[in-house]
């Protein structure tokens, strides 16, 4: 048996308390009750509107992710359930890390996170301008009521980061009546994980608290990962009022494996456990507190008001950087979402309202020891504050009942103070001149910008139409333009002797347009779109940060279900999609010579279609099965198109029992096939192929118990 990392090991003794604490809530109230199944209302959402709306109002491609298929999934990582979305793939990498894409390529590099809106409970759960690509294990999601997923630019409502599509992930909504639940939860490699809620209500109110703990050993050798997450959610409600509030707290202690290097290393059965870094960790504490107050007003109108809180640390070694540096990096925010909806007569209804946020942020960076053009000792060493204020204004207009017309627009103003607490200037910590053991070139890696203010204003528009066919079919027209100004990272963090990066807001065009509705038994979804995106934001062969890239987006998207009696059902989701540069681009390799990548080329990992089929099985009144077919296509791997990965086809296997009204128990087998693959593929020029290697046929249990 592995012996548990000192790191891990340490964490797991600090949360034992907050573990018995909430054990010992749970045993002080012991009121069962249980969910009237003919309780289920029409679904509505929060996510495009803050207020609620039936889907069926929506121009939006929204997708979600219910709690059935959450509760049935149980993902060890969200990459699990949000295979089950068209166009959405979260590309895995070793641990809770993950890199997501939404009608997009999987991003990377410069340019790379703050293209999607990370939010829960529609609350972003970073700031503006400092977004982190793994900020997904940021949220709840273990133990959500549902996910919801907006494919494309978001509307008036969202401004900076939605980019290419919004996660929404919903917190469990406390129940009327109490109810305590208990699941236990084994794997391979030392896996478990326990999750607790306990839920409790009064007159005007209820809350609920949710926590889970989870352990793993790693597959990889030297891996492995220890993570908490608490949520505690009020509820308040009165005749004209509704106050609801969220607490999250989490941690995430790991022990990090990093890319295995070689042609097809991820078919190489001795090569499988391999960590190539052993050293490498990430060690990451978020909290929120966020309240969202909703007064009814006069004349069916209503204002909503959303003062939150937020505090995020990260200490990880980059693993991926030569000389292994150690980043710290860390956030403290404040700010305010309010929304006033009124009708303005009884065919048109506006929404406007005012967004504003403040940031203290701070980053370093430091190596031990020194080479070539890498200096020892600290790198960077610079704090950032950042003040935004947004407005806008959305209509929705019922031209007739069968036609509904949406159009919004926002203006979003921010601004950076950049602080910098070391020399400005490309040199070592102590002023030294470093010399490149390569070339000879003088001057180190990372450079230091003086101090200095930046601004940024932008605009976003949306409009779309919905228009019902029939009675079972609606037709839907949008087009959006988006925008995401650059991050402080890409401002402020430079090399190569830039101390100044003249960039501008990247920004996205598009155009999309659906079908919707249902025939007998079937359900579908059918979304056609073409965006394209300007002032893209990356590194070029000098290594200097510049936004004159661009790229078009084009697909098509499909969802659909059908249920054959009350004993099966299959639903299939996929989509066919393009990603190419329009403009050349270069990238640095070995010895400084530059690859050119010509326009049309595919953008690197870019799968032009992937998927999932989930066919359920109702085996008996009380046992559920399903069997789940995960497809990715082939991609390229490099920015030039010579290199590539073929692909994937993965199976999972899940099963449900409910022995009682109480007690539940489920067995799930991931990787069926015992299936060789790379969770996500790369080409570096300077090592060659590299993979986060899939993991093996695995089985998982686990136990629910509700007192």
């Amino acid at each position: 048996m592995k012996k548990p990392n000192s790191r891990i090991r340490h964490c797991r003794l600090q949360y034992a308390p907050i573990l018995s604490l909430l054990m010992a809530s749970i045993a002080l109230d012991l009121q069962a009750s249980e969910r009237d199944p003919n309780s289920e209302l029409e679904t509505v959402t929060v996510t495009a509107s803050r207020h609620q709306q039936t889907i069926g109002r929506l121009a939006a491609s929204l997708s979600i992710v219910d709690n059935e298929d959450l509760q049935q999934v149980l993902h060890t990582h969200i990459n699990e359930s949000l295979a089950r979305i068209p166009g959405v793939w979260v590309g895995r990498g070793n641990g809770q890390e993950s890199l997501p894409a939404i009608r997009s390529p999987s991003l990377t590099g410069s340019g790379s996170c703050g293209a999607f809106y990370i939010a829960e409970d529609g609350v972003p759960v970073r700031p503006v301008g400092f977004c982190n690509v793994n900020q997904l294990f940021d949220t709840n999601s273990e133990q959500a009521e549902r996910i919801d997923v907006l494919k494309g630019p978001g509307n008036a409502l969202h401004g900076s980061g939605a980019l290419h599509g919004v996660i929404n992930v919903i917190t469990t909504t406390p129940l009327e009546t109490g109810e305590n639940t208990l699941s236990l939860e084994g794997g391979p490699h030392n896996y478990s994980r326990i999750k607790i809620s306990h839920n409790n209500a009064y007159d005007s109110g209820a809350y609920r608290l949710n926590f889970n703990t989870t352990n793993d050993g790693g597959y990889k050798d030297d891996s492995g990962f220890d993570q908490q997450k608490l949520s505690l959610r009020h509820e308040y409600k009165s005749t004209d009022l509704t106050i609801s509030s969220l607490l999250h707290l989490s941690n995430l202690n790991q022990e990090t494996a990093g890319y295995v290097v070689g042609f097809e290393a991820y078919d190489d059965k001795d090569r499988k456990k391999e960590n190539p870094n052993p050293e490498a960790y990430r060690d990451s504490q978020s909290a929120r507190l966020q309240t969202r107050i909703e007064k009814q007003l006069g004349n069916n109108s209503s204002f909503i008001v959303t003062p939150y809180i937020r505090h995020s640390d990260m200490e990880f070694l980059m693993h991926f950087l030569p000389g292994t540096p150690v980043e710290q990096n860390g956030q403290d925010s404040i700010g305010i979402q309010t929304s006033y909806i009124r009708p303005v007569s009884e065919k048109l209804t506006l929404t406007n309202g005012f967004d504003a946020e403040y940031t203290d942020a701070y980053l370093k960076q430091d190596q031990q020891g020194g080479f070539s053009s890498f200096p020892s000792g600290k790198q960077y060493d610079y704090e950032v504050t950042a003040k935004v204020a947004a407005a806008f204004v959305d209509g929705s207009y019922d031209l007739s009942s069968d036609t509904i017309i949406t159009a919004g627009t926002r203006f979003e103003h921010i601004s950076y103070d950049y602080d910098n607490h070391m020399r400005s200037g490309d040199t070592a910590e102590d002023g030294r001149i470093c010399v490149n053991g390569f070339t000879g070139a003088l001057g180190c890696r990372y450079s230091r910008p003086e101090d200095r203010s930046d601004s940024f204003n932008n605009w976003s528009v949306s409009a779309d139409i919905v228009h019902q066919l029939s009675s079972q079919t609606t037709a839907i027209v949008r087009v959006s333009h988006g925008f995401r100004p650059p991050q402080a990272t890409e401002l402020y963090r430079l090399q190569a002797g830039q101390l100044t990066a003249d960039l501008d807001a990247e920004e996205i065009d598009s155009f999309e347009l659906g079908l919707r509705g249902s025939v007998g038994d079937t359900k579908y979804q059918l979304t056609g779109y073409y965006m394209d995106k300007s002032n893209v934001i990356f590194q070029d062969s000098s290594r200097l940060n510049t936004d004159s890239g661009e790229t078009q987006h084009y697909g098509v998207e499909f969802e659909i279900y059908r249920s054959f009696g009350d004993t099966l059902d299959l639903t299939i989701n996929g989509t066919f999609a393009r990603h190419t540069y329009q403009s050349d681009v270069t990238t640095p390799v070995s010895g400084g010579t530059a690859i050119i990548a010509t326009k049309d080329n595919d953008v690197d990992t870019a799968p032009r279609h992937m998927g999932s089929v989930q066919l359920g099985w109702q085996l008996a009144s009380d046992t559920r099965a399903e069997l789940e077919w995960v497809s990715m296509g082939k991609y390229y791997t490099d920015i030039d198109n010579l290199h590539s990965y073929d692909g994937h086809d993965l199976f999972n296997l899940r099963l449900r029992h409910q022995f009682s009204r109480k007690i539940s128990a489920g067995l799930r087998v991931t990787n069926l096939a015992d299936t060789d693959y790379a969770e996500r593929a790369d080409y570096s020029s300077f090592s060659g192929d590299r993979y986060f290697i899939g993991e093996p046929r695995s089985l998982y249990a686990d136990l629910r118990m509700s007192f």
